[in-house]
């Protein structure tokens, strides 16, 4: 199987050695990665801040950008999960309709294309650590996310994985929510971060880095005894 990969801005920017992990659990796999460097951003941010025409037109390039009728594979559930849901907004009854709709049928969250697609749980990952893991309210409610990461974590060989509570409330993250309501987003990452140290755990793991960059923010300013991590960066440990 050939797929392509999308690299979400904050993975690319911020994050890059998630997007090389998504690159080496695929290779293992015995998927051939296909990556175009034209790619830019998909355009959520502008959407969800109101301006549909910014965001028209970096979807009309991220549409061009994956040519090819195969998988595409992102290790954002956030990002992935606008594209599949909010490109039929922009482009419904357009010269761009049968692109967005070839683009929506095949575009894949990371851990949803190796649990539903490969059909693979085990990936033979070595994590030694207490995890709790973090439901991003893009993944959860967006793209319906929420048992195939833990299918996964499950066969981490040393991981413990303890749920923590209300862990489908957000962190405040929300994009441009967090520089719009400060205040708000910090009182939400405080609840969240508190929640996660609650349970114990060395580790907060989720599917979307900005919701740990919000996270891993407050951890910091904090000096407080718990780190982030992607579900790529566990899945790629001890191998």
């Amino acid at each position: 199987m050939t797929a392509d990969i999308f690299i979400p801005c904050f993975i690319d920017q911020i994050y890059p050695e998630t997007g090389l992990n998504m690159v080496k659990i695929l290779e293992k796999l015995g998927v051939q990665v296909h990556y175009n460097e034209n790619q830019t951003c998909c355009g959520q941010m502008a959407f969800n801040s109101g301006f549909w025409d910014e965001a028209k037109e970096m979807g009309e390039k991220f549409i061009k950008d994956f040519p090819n009728d195969r998988p595409i594979v992102g290790p954002s559930a956030s990002c992935v999960g606008y594209v599949k849901n909010y490109y039929g907004k922009l482009f419904f009854n357009t010269g761009l309709h049968l692109e967005y709709k070839r683009l929506q049928k095949n575009i894949y969250e990371f851990s949803d294309f190796i649990v539903n697609v490969l059909k693979v749980t085990d990936l033979g990952a070595t994590f030694e650590h207490k995890v709790t893991y973090h439901d991003s309210c893009a993944a959860l409610r967006e793209y319906h996310l929420k048992d195939e990461p833990r299918q996964l974590l499950s066969k981490v060989k040393g991981l413990e994985l303890v749920e923590m509570k209300d862990t489908h409330v957000c962190c405040g993250f929300g994009g441009t929510f967090s520089v719009k309501h400060e205040a708000i987003s910090t009182a939400m990452a405080e609840q969240k971060v508190r929640n996660a140290m609650e349970t114990e755990a060395e580790y907060i793991v989720s599917t979307d880095s900005s919701c740990l960059m919000h996270q891993e923010g407050y951890i910091n300013k904090h000096k407080l005894p718990i780190k982030v991590i992607h579900l790529a960066d566990v899945l790629a440990s001890g191998w």
